[in-house]
């Protein structure tokens, strides 16, 4: 009876756990193919288009947290100064992150948002080694190395420096960063990040649309519906990422990850018909390498864990 009893729960963790990366897979999936739907507001103004991604981002979490009841810990967050303060410059850091990337998709450069997001990883583990005395595992120190000299060799090879990557990589690495210090859920801190912003983007929105910068004689009729998708497609696939990755492992959220990254380069180099130089290949290609020896690295951990479980 107890190990009938066993079986029946190593079943269910089993089943938690690909239910579980199949909705980060999911998320990240997401996350990677959000370039198609900024390129369908290419003809509007990019900082419109990311005022109106905070305004319709705060309308989406205020209906979801009224609809699951997660409005009470918001009175909370106004009392106490601190978790204010964190929540305002994740707002700001956030917006950064958006607004940059939207200028990327929109001005031809997914492929360097792409290689922004490969690197994203890497500052964020730099930084929990920095600020969190955090320590890398020896394939891990490897991948850093080797990103390090994509960095290197395409500064050099070019003789320029790829801000568009290391904005929108640094922008979320920080992001996460301030994040971790917020003892609030994810749902509750993203409405509050962009309702700390939201009065900046209704003041844009309003000038932008008064002085021919926001979608007067560019979106009509069905197509204005893509505003409101804004908070849409930007807060679903967080939620859904929340959900899925309470039920595996947070490291193996580390290898899922680079679904979004490659889904981004796929789609700037087949479908937006991006140049791919040989300069940036090659620092694609040092990325690439470095990659696999995280991904082996999580999968051995994974599989000492699986090896715990079933013992």
């Amino acid at each position: 009876m107890i190990k009938s009893d066993m079986v029946i729960k190593m079943k269910k963790k089993s089943n938690g756990f690909a239910f579980g990366a199949i909705i980060v897979a999911l998320a990240y999936a997401m996350w990677g193919s959000l370039t198609l739907f900024w390129n369908l507001l290419n003809k509007v103004n990019p900082v419109f288009i990311l005022s109106q991604r905070i305004i319709w981002s705060m309308v989406f979490m205020a209906v979801f947290l009224l609809i699951t009841g997660g409005l009470g810990e918001i009175k909370c967050i106004f009392k106490d100064k601190r978790s204010l303060l964190l929540c305002f410059v994740c707002g700001v850091l956030v917006t950064v992150n958006w607004g940059v990337y939207i200028y990327a998709v929109n001005s031809s450069h997914v492929l360097d948002a792409s290689l922004g997001y490969f690197i994203e990883p890497v500052m964020v583990a730099l930084i929990g080694i920095i600020a969190f005395k955090e320590k890398p595992s020896t394939l891990e120190k490897i991948t850093y190395a080797f990103a390090f000299a994509a960095l290197a060799y395409i500064i050099i090879a070019t003789k320029t420096v790829p801000l568009l990557s290391l904005v929108i990589s640094g922008s979320f690495a920080v992001y996460g960063a301030v994040k971790k210090k917020l003892t609030i859920t994810p749902g509750t801190s993203l409405f509050m990040e962009t309702l700390l912003m939201t009065p900046f983007a209704l003041a844009f929105a309003g000038y932008a649309q008064t002085h021919g910068m926001g979608t007067v004689g560019v979106l009509n009729g069905a197509w204005l519906l893509l505003l409101p998708a804004c908070g849409v497609i930007t807060s679903v696939p967080l939620l859904m990422f929340n959900v899925g990755v309470r039920k595996i492992p947070y490291y193996f959220s580390g290898i899922l990850m680079y679904i979004n990254p490659t889904i981004q380069f796929l789609m700037g180099y087949f479908y937006f018909r991006e140049p791919l130089d040989r300069n940036r290949l090659i620092a694609f290609v040092i990325l690439w390498v470095g990659v696999v020896f995280t991904v082996i690295d999580k999968l051995i951990q994974w599989k000492k864990d699986s090896a715990k479980i079933n013992a």
